[in-house]
């Protein structure tokens, strides 16, 4: 399993809850801690939500997961591989869309250019209308 291996590059001790949670979180995109812990349980029906919360908290804080917010809601967590995409979301149906983070490369630079502000476009959710809504 490949988790296995990053797991312990990153020096954190293998844990079976630790490798559910980390291919959770990868197959199901973005997913609340409610919806790994889900999706976990459909094989380990042992786990329980707070230890799901402590693994995304440490595999989030070794960089394999992060979190953003996308709505009123809690935070979603998604693999830190995936941070390729900016979230859009629709403010009327709550659809989440994407777009590729290199959208936001000169209001990124303009940032740092006339603030000196580093901006961190992965947690970011943008809020709107999606093309269906729109119409």
């Amino acid at each position: 399993m490949a988790e296995q291996h990053e797991l312990r590059d990153k020096g954190l001790r293998l844990t079976p809850q630790r490798e559910l949670v980390l291919a959770a979180v990868r197959e199901l995109g973005h997913a609340t801690p409610e919806e790994v812990a889900e999706k976990v349980r459909a094989t380990h029906p042992g786990i329980n939500l707070s230890t799901v919360y402590r693994n995304l908290e440490t595999l989030e804080n070794v960089g394999l997961v992060q979190h953003a917010h996308l709505g009123h809601g809690g935070a979603t967590y998604h693999a830190a591989e995936e941070l390729t995409h900016l979230h859009l979301v629709c403010g009327t149906c709550g659809s989440v869309g994407d777009a590729p983070i290199d959208v936001a490369a000169n209001f990124v630079q303009n940032l740092a250019d006339d603030y000196g502000f580093k901006t961190d476009v992965s947690h970011f959710a943008i809020y709107g209308l999606c093309a269906a809504c729109v119409k």
